[in-house]
């Protein structure tokens, strides 16, 4: 049983990818918080900008086969109006990889689809997967170290999530996401100074929010 928050056809938004057409399966739970307001204080992550709580938004639902859950994603991607041809789902969340599991990426692979992950990398990835994203979280401890893109918000607070730290990890892509919220200015140009200072650092902007996409 697969408990999906929302399945929708978007761009997206951030990242090495920004601007490519998805259909975005959010994964209702995370490891790092509960998603409840009362417990961010005492969450590992307490930035966290997205309701992953349930499975009552857009598509959501509880899938019981991974053939269930492909063929409402490929539905989804067609109500879209796309025509065919490379689709993309990102399986994200909430921590995905708690869920997302062999069987279901064999089952988006049969009916067409490329298949992304975005994760916190405190859980190992099962195989298959087309594109892994790694977002690591201060006091998380980080399992995944390899993949295609390191996508770090920043600035966060504690010392053990500064970009140095995980340069030497075995990823193609390096990006640097400001960190939202009200210093989300701030935390812009800082991150851009960081990217001039660091040139294997991409600056990673939430375009969807600027330009009003979910």
């Amino acid at each position: 049983m697969y408990a999906v928050k929302e399945l929708y056809y978007t761009l997206q938004g951030e990242g090495v990818q920004t601007g490519r057409a998805a259909v975005f399966c959010r994964f209702a739970g995370c490891n790092l918080w509960t998603g409840l307001e009362g417990d961010r204080a005492a969450a590992v992550c307490t930035f966290c900008d997205t309701d992953f709580v349930g499975t009552d938004g857009p598509g959501g639902g509880r899938f019981a086969a991974p053939e269930t859950l492909a063929q409402a994603a490929l539905r989804t991607w067609r109500d879209g109006g796309h025509s065919p041809g490379a689709p993309l789902v990102v399986c994200t969340g909430g921590e995905p990889l708690l869920q997302l599991d062999a069987p279901l990426i064999e089952a988006f692979h049969d009916v067409g689809f490329q298949v992304a992950v975005e994760t916190n990398g405190t859980q190992q990835a099962p195989p298959g997967l087309d594109w892994i994203c790694v977002s690591p979280k201060a006091g998380a401890s980080l399992r995944l170290t390899s993949g295609d893109e390191l996508k770090l918000v920043y600035p966060q607070r504690e010392p053990e999530a500064q970009p140095e730290r995980f340069e030497s990890l075995a990823f193609r892509f390096f990006s640097l996401q400001p960190m939202d919220g009200p210093d989300r200015e701030e935390n812009t140009q800082r991150a851009l100074a960081y990217c001039l200072a660091h040139p294997r650092w991409r600056l990673s902007l939430q375009t969807h929010k600027l330009i009003g996409l979910p």
